[in-house]
């Protein structure tokens, strides 16, 4: 795409991060109903490092190699504790319901962008922070009779889901192949550990679920990853909002979860 400016490439790779995101939560939500969220969450990882691993086999040695050693583990454990907590929230929650309260995940990286990156927050930023803030708290509805301590799994994984995006722009000079071979392996090595005391025999609708899961998390991860390496943390943020259209169509689709 030579005539397309890098912004407008990271804003595409924003736009399909988010649609492979939504696309993984539906998969997830689906099998997580079968299996439990660990398995699920077991199968997002392993699978994810058994993709990278086939496709970066002949230049593994490379691709091992990093600029940014802590850094890495952070955005690792961040990634594996953001994606445990929503994969645990949709099994309570409908998917337009988590996907709102994700809301959030724009405006902390903003303000995380700005703190620690040195980026500016402009008028139109803010006006998406203020807005973000407001819908999320009319889901989340604090102190109201409708409020789900589930929604509390949410507002966690938008916290680490933002600090995982914040890291990530920091390793932007590793290979993108490399920040997504740790996040893999560090979630599939702590999750081998622990699906064991969780694992329910997956039938075959299942399986080709847990492949779903694999295919869209390592696509998704990877969109993301070059995004953050073209543009600006902020900038891109708010483009996470159309996660919302697309959780709320699979939501009703797949679930016949209407927003309320």
């Amino acid at each position: 795409m030579p005539n397309i400016s890098s912004q407008t490439r990271a804003i595409l790779l924003m736009i399909a991060t988010v649609f492979l995101f939504a696309a993984m939560d539906a998969s997830a939500k689906a099998l997580s109903e079968r299996t439990g969220a660990v398995p699920a969450i077991w199968a997002r990882y392993l699978g994810q490092t058994l993709f990278v691993l086939v496709l970066v086999a002949p230049r593994l040695k490379t691709v091992l190699r990093t600029k940014h050693p802590g850094m890495q583990a952070l955005r690792s454990v961040l990634l594996m504790c953001g994606t445990t907590l929503y994969f645990f929230s949709v099994t309570f929650l409908g998917l337009a319901e988590a996907a709102a309260i994700m809301n959030i995940n724009p405006l902390l990286i903003t303000l995380g962008a700005a703190i620690f990156l040195g980026e500016s927050i402009g008028a139109r930023r803010a006006a998406g922070i203020v807005a973000a803030m407001i819908g999320a708290l009319l889901v989340i509805r604090p102190g109201g009779d409708l409020f789900q301590p589930a929604a509390l799994l949410t507002v966690g994984a938008a916290i680490a889901y933002s600090g995982y995006n914040l890291a990530t722009r920091f390793v932007r000079d590793d290979d993108p192949w490399t920040s997504l071979f740790y996040t893999a392996a560090f979630g599939a090595i702590v999750l081998s550990c622990t699906v064991p005391f969780f694992w329910v025999r997956p039938d075959a609708t299942a399986l080709m679920l847990m492949a779903l899961i694999a295919f869209f998390g390592t696509t998704s991860q990877l969109c993301l990853i070059k995004a953050l390496s073209l543009g600006e943390a902020g900038m891109l943020a708010p483009y996470a909002y159309t996660g919302l259209i697309w959780a709320a169509l699979w939501g009703v689709v797949f679930f016949g979860d209407w927003p309320d």
